[in-house]
This record gives C-alpha cells, sequence and structure tokens, in this order.
C-alpha cells in the first residue's frame, strides 16, 4: 500500500479520530458474529434448519470473507482503501437488512454469504491503514489494542443489543443493528479517513482469487463431512479439488512477478509465528464460543438478554488489555506475551469446561475472564507484531494475510470444533427408542430441534438431551484448551523477543 500523503512521524489529532472510524468498521463486524450465536435458538425455532445448515449459516460468513479478502486487498489498491471501505459498508447495511427478513434458511445462507463478501471490502482497510498512520512502534501497539477493543467492543455490544431485541421482537431483528453503525462509518469516514492507493496497481487476478476459493471451501466442507460420517464419493472428490486448488494456488503465486498471497514474508520468523498463532487461536476459541451461547440459553435456560450479560466477563477482560498490554510486553517480550495470552486463554477454557458441570455461575464467570484477557492479549500482541514485522510498503500484504488466518480460523474452528460437539452430543443420546421417529429425529439433528420437538410431550428426555450436549461441550472446551496451550509453547519459543524493522533498508532486526 502506498500512502498518497505519507504520514508524520507522531499521530494527531486526525489520526486518532480516524482510527475510531476504523474500529467501527471492526465493531461492525464482530456485532454480526456476536449477535448471530445469541440468535440460533431463536432462528432454530423460526427456520428449523438441519444441524448441518446450522454450521453452514454460522461459517458461510467467514468462508465468503477469507477468501475474498486478498482479492479485495488487491482491488483496494487499485481503486483506493477509503473508497473500498465505504462501499463495503453500505453493502453490509443492505446485506443485513437482507439476512433480517429470511424466510427460510436456504435465503439466511444465502444472505449470509453477501454480508462475507461486503465484509471483505471493510477487512482490508483497517489494519494497513493503521500501520500507515502510527509509524511510532509505542503508539501503533496502543493503536492495535484499541482497535482489538474495538472487536471487543462490538462483541459486548451484540448480545447486550441482540439480547433486547431478542426478548423484544422477531429474531431478524438482530442483522438491523448494523445499519446505525453502517451509517456513522460512512459519514464519518468521508470526512476523516485518508485516502490510499497504489500509484502503479496491478489487475485483479480473478484466477488466484478463483484458487484460492477452491481450495478452502471444499476442504472446509470434506471436514464437515468426516465429523458427520458421510463417507462417500463426494468426501474424497471435495479432498482432491481442495487439495489441488491449493497446490495450484501456491504454484500461481511463485510464478507471479507480483502475488496476490506474497508469500516470501512467511520466511519472516515473527511474522510466520504471528499468523501461525492467530489461525489457530481463533480457531480454538471461534469454534467453542459460538456454542457457547447456545448453553446458555438451551442447557441453562436463560434469556437472550441473560446469556449476553453473561458473556460480557470476557470482553471486559479483553478491553482491560488496553491499558496493561505496555507493561506485559515490557517484561514477557513480544513471543513471550503472545505465549503467555495464549496459555492463559487454554487455561480459562479447562477451568471453563469443568464450570460447565456445576451448579450456579461464579467458574463460569471465573473461566471467561480469563479466557478474554489472555485471547484480548495474544490477539493485540500478534497483531501488533504481523505489521510491525514489515516495512509499511507491505503492510498492505501482511495485513491481508493476517486477516486471512483470522477469518480461516473462524471458519475452521466452527466447522471443525462445531462438528466435533455435534459428534460427542450425538454419541451421548440416552435411548430414543420410546419416541416417535420424527421426536427421535428432531433429538438427533440438535439439541435445539429436540427441545423443539419434545417440549410438550417428553419434558423429561429434555434433561437428558441437556446433558448430552454439556457432556459434549466439555470435551470440546478441553480440546480447545490443549490446542490452545502448544500453540502458546509455540509462539513463545518461535516469536523473538524484540523486533524492529528499518523503513530505508526493510532489514530486520530482532532480539531472542
Amino acid at each position: 500500500m502506498f500512502e498518497l500523503n505519507p504520514p508524520s512521524p507522531r499521530a494527531g489529532a486526525r489520526e486518532w479520530a480516524a482510527l475510531g472510524v476504523l474500529v467501527l468498521a471492526v465493531t461492525l463486524l464482530a456485532v454480526d458474529g456476536t449477535v448471530l450465536s445469541l440468535a440460533v435458538p431463536a432462528l432454530s425455532a423460526a427456520l428449523d434448519p438441519t444441524a448441518n445448515q446450522l454450521l453452514w449459516i454460522g461459517d458461510i460468513y467467514s468462508f465468503a470473507l477469507a477468501g475474498l479478502l486478498i482479492t479485495m486487498g488487491n482491488l483496494a489498491d487499485k481503486i483506493g482503501r477509503k473508497k473500498l471501505l465505504l462501499i463495503g459498508a453500505v453493502g453490509f447495511g443492505l446485506a443485513s437488512a437482507l439476512a433480517s427478513f429470511a424466510p427460510n434458511a436456504e435465503t439466511l445462507i444465502a444472505a449470509r454469504a453477501v454480508l462475507g463478501i461486503s465484509g471483505a471490502t471493510l477487512m482490508p482497510s483497517t489494519l494497513s491503514i493503521v500501520r500507515h498512520m502510527f509509524a511510532v512502534p509505542k503508539e501503533r501497539t496502543r493503536a492495535i489494542a484499541i482497535w482489538s477493543a474495538g472487536a471487543a467492543g462490538g462483541a459486548a455490544l451484540g448480545p447486550l443489543v441482540g439480547g433486547f431485541l431478542l426478548e423484544h421482537f422477531w429474531w431478524g431483528s438482530v442483522f438491523l443493528i448494523n445499519i446505525p453503525v453502517m451509517l456513522v462509518l460512512v459519514i464519518a469516514g468521508l470526512f476523516l479517513l485518508p485516502e490510499s492507493k497504489n500509484p502503479n496497481p496491478q489487475k485483479v487476478d480473478w484466477l488466484s482469487s478463483i484458487l484460492s476459493i477452491a481450495g478452502i471451501v471444499p476442504l472446509v466442507f470434506a471436514i464437515k463431512r468426516v465429523f458427520s460420517a458421510q463417507f462417500d464419493w463426494v468426501l474424497f472428490t471435495s479432498i482432491v479439488i481442495g487439495l489441488v486448488a491449493s497446490w495450484l494456488f501456491v504454484r500461481h503465486q511463485q510464478r507471479l512477478p507480483v502475488p496476490m498471497l506474497d508469500l516470501e514474508l512467511f520466511k519472516v520468523p515473527a511474522f510466520r509465528g504471528a499468523v501461525i498463532s492467530i489461525g489457530f487461536a481463533i480457531f480454538a476459541l471461534s469454534g467453542l464460543l459460538f456454542f457457547f451461547s447456545q448453553y446458555l440459553q438451551l442447557v441453562r435456560g436463560l434469556e437472550p438478554l441473560q446469556a449476553g450479560l453473561t458473556e460480557l466477563p470476557a470482553t471486559i477482560a479483553m478491553m482491560v488489555v488496553v491499558v496493561l498490554v505496555s507493561f506485559v510486553v515490557s517484561k514477557l517480550g513480544v513471543g513471550g506475551a503472545t505465549g503467555f495470552g495464549l496459555i492463559l486463554t487454554g487455561i480459562g477454557l479447562a477451568i471453563l469446561a469443568y464450570a460447565e458441570g456445576l451448579e450456579g455461575f461464579t467458574g463460569i464467570i471465573i473461566a471467561l475472564l480469563i479466557t478474554g484477557f489472555g485471547i484480548g492479549l495474544a490477539e493485540t500482541v500478534a497483531m501488533d507484531t504481523v505489521v510491525g514485522s514489515v516495512p509499511r510498503a507491505r503492510a498492505g500484504a501482511a495485513s491481508a494475510i493476517s486477516e486471512t488466518a483470522y477469518e480461516l480460523g473462524v471458519a475452521l474452528g466452527i466447522a471443525v470444533l462445531g462438528s466435533l460437539l455435534t459428534a460427542q452430543y450425538r454419541m451421548r443420546l440416552p435411548d430414543l427408542s420410546g419416541l416417535s421417529s420424527a421426536e427421535q429425529q428432531s433429538a438427533h439433528e440438535s439439541l435445539a430441534s429436540g427441545i423443539e420437538a419434545l417440549s410438550d410431550s417428553h419434558p423429561d428426555v429434555i434433561h437428558l438431551l441437556q446433558e448430552s450436549f454439556t457432556g459434549a461441550m466439555q470435551v470440546t472446551a478441553l480440546v480447545a484448551a490443549g490446542l490452545l496451550i502448544l500453540t502458546g509453547i509455540f509462539a513463545w519459543r518461535t516469536i523473538p523477543r524484540r523486533i524492529s524493522v528499518s523503513e530505508d533498508t526493510g532489514q530486520i532486526e530482532v532480539v531472542k
């Protein structure tokens, strides 16, 4: 990315105000994801999706976003990042309106895909603009911490506002909260955001875009079928298509003079370690928390607003990171702070697994506080490492890669851990032979559909279904916790203690 007006060494009032606009963009995306998880029980009752459709409703957004991020990054270079961000905001608002009035599961999946496409036009601008506006490392770290807190703020706003709407209006109203945020973003962005583009832009490489999507979606689809025990020709065809497309994508990038995905950046150990840490951290966390709101409502019996308030401690803990991140990095270094945050998150999820089997909410709140602080710390430091380990001229490429890893982590987390949870739930189901075939099918499909079908005729069976779901949640939480602890050890050993980049030579200096 090239600035039309290069930034001054220190940021002024305009840069910090512009950061507020970028935080709004991140908030817009975070609100959408959080609101959906709260709305799952309500939309399940209204639209009656299958378990597979429910997973697609959750992750088609991230698939579309991840597959198009790099393409949209190139398009932003061509037409201007500010312009594309504002276009994306308008598209996101319109797609939100479409999702809110979806009459069936298929339409909602399609609307969520459009939301992902629109989100892909928003994301490439945020981190790269932050990198360019804040040249001083300490200011950049603080700005990225605020950026991360914006995502946390969106996560907090979603459950609270969404919970209120779900208690008073139909499930589709939760998507409408994106529209006022979009309006503020567009109006403020027109006046505050600096425009930036490449004066010698490359043509958008549609072949790379098609190959990247063809590599991502079939493999995730295959993972879904594995956990559904559907071992057929569709599964193996999906695996072959995904692997071949991924191989062709990498080969194509290596041959291009200006690749869409700058694979050379992965030769930088700090960059490589940070991107892997981001991907695995979000994979473990999102796959579990997507179902945590369902647990609070369907097992603990909370109303949507109560569930949102119960999840609030995690968000508050993430926002505390803004104050403490510089202190932790000064004591542990970049790699140590990232690793510590991930290990802390893993410990929090392990406590959460234990607390889900207890009465009361004290254990859950403690677990969420630990988890929120840990993931907030790890994400802030890792994101800062990604954009700080390359020269400003390559910040756009670095941002696109990190955001792709983030969204892939979300999509794969929901697909893989969600499929694991579903498989565990079905393995733990009690003997259902006393039910009708239709009731058995509903109970086997998901806890939400089981409760809907049995609430009047077999309330005693519902308790057994809830126990099955809780056991599945605990196993999934422990798997996610183990993965996060291993990723934390990897980050601590891989990412250097300190990183500095010469803007003149592009040379990277690291301190172990």
